[in-house]
């Protein structure tokens, strides 16, 4: 089996923030999991470097779009290896190999009978690159994600027949109710098509900075189907002389967020269906890190809630992934990303309830439940887990917790399953204050009764460690190592499948104190 996951592709407008970060961190605790099932495994995400919102950032820092996208698709980069993201590629937009491919895919599109040529006139935000319906414009015809004035465009433009393909759209929600996952997202993409589909532009007059139009060079593809069609031209040459194109289309998950959930599950698909190209299996549709809004939001009103809106660059109400790694480390950031706010839902975030979690779960929970486990199994056995027989009360605990992970995770409920190995951390910090073995350890005559409960405790250990490998890749290892026990597949994660050396080492804290 093959498992291909995707992030949206990030606009090269302005630096990373933890929205991105927080998707590309979903989208990797995907991929690591899939490895752990012995799954071929193809992870893409990169930037989306073309369109009017980095033309114009470009021109507002007097520098040319090709400058800017250099600069800071390198800064995404970066940010790949500061989350320990697993990506196999990283694609742009400006890449020729994929411009190429947007050309191909788009002029069979084109030769299927599915453009042409026509007049624009309508409301457009510049930072969404979007063109607006009536219904997706909020008070004083503004962005209702942006809250700037929309514009008012006129141009020739070549339109894609997105009405045409009405029926087909239904008859596929109607057929895959998983399509796009959680059921709330399925539901507002259905309403969005029940309303009625309009024809949309392809391309664009007005700009130079684009994918050029291979049968019309005055125009430039609309930047949403150059970017959309990253997930399936990355496959054709993300490898020197090799088409992975039929080893992992159709992708498995599109992971993406709720701003984009019209383009992914709308216009997407209807590409593809135009294009004779066989539809993704899933898109995910995660919600919104919600942070304060700008002083100016409330027109300077005090004395009132602080009113929470998604996190934008544009907005400037920005979390800085880069400076939480610094001081606590990528694993503490994941464990945020997944634990914070159910994936899926919107959520509030802040540096103060991060360094909660930190704290109280990774510190206090997790960290001090390796630390007493292995410090114990040195201070009373010398560093030999005991090979007794195991707790048949703490075994009940993890009776099928491999299987419910994996349930969870097949629909992308990463949150969820999260909190079901959580679960056991804590279970297990339960069991040492019930079994006390400080107190077993001073008498003699409980010696069975100790090597059973630190063989247990240990056991119990490297199961949740295993599990929180996609999580918690960095940590996991070191805590596994200490444990003589490698091995982070998915077959070694049942209670009583041991797998271990025999004896402990070192382990210095987790998730020190800071």
């Amino acid at each position: 089996m093959s498992f291909y996951v995707t992030t949206p592709i990030y606009y090269v407008n302005a630096a990373p923030h933890l929205g991105h970060a927080y998707t590309t961190i979903g989208s990797d605790i995907l991929a690591r999991h899939m490895r752990q099932r012995g799954e071929e495994v193809f992870f893409l995400t990169g930037t989306d470097e073309h369109g009017e919102p980095v033309a114009l950032a470009a021109e507002r820092e007097g520098v040319s779009p090709q400058e800017l996208a250099d600069r800071n698709a390198e800064r995404f980069k970066a940010l790949m290896p500061l989350l320990d993201a697993s990506n196999d590629f990283f694609i742009r937009t400006t890449d020729e190999g994929h411009q190429r491919r947007v050309q191909e895919v788009l002029t069979r599109v084109k030769d299927n009978g599915h453009v042409y040529k026509g007049t624009y006139e309508g409301w457009y935000c510049p930072r969404c690159a979007d063109f607006k319906t009536e219904a997706e414009t909020g008070p004083g015809t503004t962005c209702l994600i942006h809250k700037i004035p929309l514009t008012r465009e006129h141009e020739e433009n070549w339109f894609f027949r997105l009405s045409a393909f009405q029926e087909p759209l239904e008859r596929l929600y109607a057929e895959r109710p998983d399509f796009v996952l959680p059921r709330h997202r399925y539901n507002e993409a259905r309403s969005f098509i029940a309303r009625g589909l309009q024809d949309v532009s392809l391309s664009r007059a007005k700009l130079r900075w684009g994918v050029p139009v291979p049968w019309d060079p005055e125009h430039v593809f609309y930047v949403w189907f150059d970017a959309l069609l990253n997930y399936y031209t990355a496959l054709g040459y993300a490898r020197d002389g090799e088409d992975l194109t039929g080893r992992f289309w159709p992708a498995t998950f599109h992971v993406i967020g709720k701003d984009i959930l019209k383009f992914h599950t709308v216009f997407w698909p209807a590409m593809l269906l135009a294009a004779g190209i066989e539809l993704p299996r899933h898109v995910f549709v995660h919600g919104f890190l919600l942070s304060p809004a700008p002083s100016d939001a409330d027109g300077g009103a005090g004395g009132g809630a602080t009113e929470l809106e998604k996190m934008s660059k544009s907005r400037g109400n920005v979390i800085d992934p880069f400076t939480i790694v610094d001081t606590f480390g990528a694993d503490a950031l994941r464990f945020y990303c997944a634990r914070e706010v159910s994936f899926g839902q919107d959520g509030p975030v802040s540096e103060a309830t991060f360094a909660t979690r930190y704290e109280t779960e990774l510190a206090n929970e997790l960290g001090n439940l390796a630390s007493r486990t292995l410090s114990m199994i040195g201070r009373y056995r010398e560093g030999r887990i005991p090979d007794g027989e195991l707790d048949e009360d703490l075994a009940g605990d993890f009776e099928g917790l491999d299987g419910s992970v994996c349930a969870l995770l097949d629909r992308a409920e990463l949150t969820q399953a999260l909190e079901i190995v959580w679960r056991r951390v804590r279970r297990l910090n339960r069991y040492v204050e019930e079994r006390k073995p400080w107190g077993q350890a001073k008498d003699p005559a409980r010696a069975t009764e100790l090597d059973q409960t630190l063989a247990s405790l240990a056991e119990g250990l490297r199961v949740v460690a295993v599990l929180l490998h996609p999580y918690l890749p960095a940590s996991t290892t070191k805590l596994l190592a200490a444990l003589g026990a490698p091995d982070t597949s998915l077959h070694a994660a049942r209670y009583g499948h041991r797998g271990t050396s025999g004896t402990v080492g070192p382990l210095e804290p987790l998730f020190p104190k800071r």
